[in-house]
């Protein structure tokens, strides 16, 4: 989420300025927590805690929702992202840079290739039977918020209506991803390589498939794997990122094709992988973070790229 340092965002800015608070909300980037959790966790009494919550709530970081369980009532918090960009008022009198944002549903790939295990479903049911390819294409899979196979990959595409009249600066992909295991398991390998427009990236480990805990947002009717990680992908004019780790030299001025209609991202388990342990995308009514496949686009105008390269 972008956030600009303007005064009807206070609040938010306020909410950060705790030690506590900043451990609440490191506890709850891991998995969500009640009122007494958090008190033991960090030490302190739970009627403070709730005071901390409550200006959490107030900033829009956090959610809290009541639930019960063994036939006790306890408020749950909930981390609303994780992960929050500032966007100094300074760039917005430049007008640089602006963004683009596509959120692109789990069911809205253009290629797909899936071995068995496999399948889609909605936040009502699996679509078609499971473990057979063919679903895939089926015209429900718009609605799909859960995709998996074992091996194989899927591509998504979304508009590029940009031109060499501007300057793309970074490309910023993030989605809740896992491996793929019969039912789920926690310790399941799975290398999964990331292509944009057509050029590998990287391959990334995912270290399983999970289901122990209940995803946060996962249907009851479903009972097999929970949720997966939230990754972010940084394309950038020094390299590639995922998180805040390194895992690539390709910069973003050699992927991107301004003369192309389209640009594509691709998520693949190759046949002849080390760890061919498949993959799990969560849309938004999965998992534990309430988003599809986001992508932004930060760019500027070619012109002032120029002059602040010239300065």
């Amino acid at each position: 989420m972008i956030i600009s340092p303007t005064p009807e965002n206070v609040a938010f800015f306020e909410a950060l300025a705790s030690p506590v608070r900043l451990e609440i909300i490191h506890l709850l980037a891991e998995e969500d927590m009640n009122i007494k959790q958090l008190a033991e966790k960090i030490g302190i009494s739970s009627s403070i805690i709730i005071k901390h919550v409550q200006k959490l709530v107030d900033a829009g970081l956090v959610t809290t929702r009541m639930v019960k369980r063994n036939g006790t009532v306890s408020k749950m918090c909930t981390l609303v992202f994780a992960e929050y960009r500032v966007m100094l008022d300074y760039y917005r009198r430049r007008g640089l840079p602006k963004v683009t944002t596509y959120s692109i549903p789990v069911g809205s790939y253009c290629l797909i290739e899936g071995t068995p295990t496999c399948g889609l479903a909605t936040e009502r049911g699996v679509i078609g039977s499971r473990d057979d390819p063919q679903v895939f294409w089926e015209t429900e899979r718009f609605n799909a918020h859960l995709l998996w196979f074992t091996q194989g990959y899927v591509e998504y595409r979304f508009p590029n209506y940009l031109s060499s009249q501007q300057k793309v600066l970074e490309v910023e992909i993030s989605f809740e991803i896992a491996s793929e295991a019969p039912d789920y398991a926690e310790d399941w390998p799975s290398d999964i390589t990331f292509y944009f427009n057509d050029t590998r990236l990287f391959t990334w480990t995912s270290p399983g498939d999970f289901g122990v805990k209940r995803g946060r947002l996962t249907p009851e009717w479903w009972s097999s794997n929970q949720y997966g990680l939230l990754k972010t992908v940084h394309i950038t004019r020094d390299g590639v990122y995922m998180d805040d780790q390194k895992v690539s030299d390709v910069t973003v001025d050699t992927l991107v094709k301004y003369d192309q209609l389209y640009w594509s991202i691709r998520f693949e388990v190759a046949r002849d992988a080390k760890n061919v342990g498949g993959l799990t995308l969560f849309g938004k009514k999965f998992g534990n973070h309430e988003q599809d496949i986001v992508v932004r686009t930060f760019f500027e105008k070619a012109e002032q790229h120029e002059e602040k390269e010239e300065f």
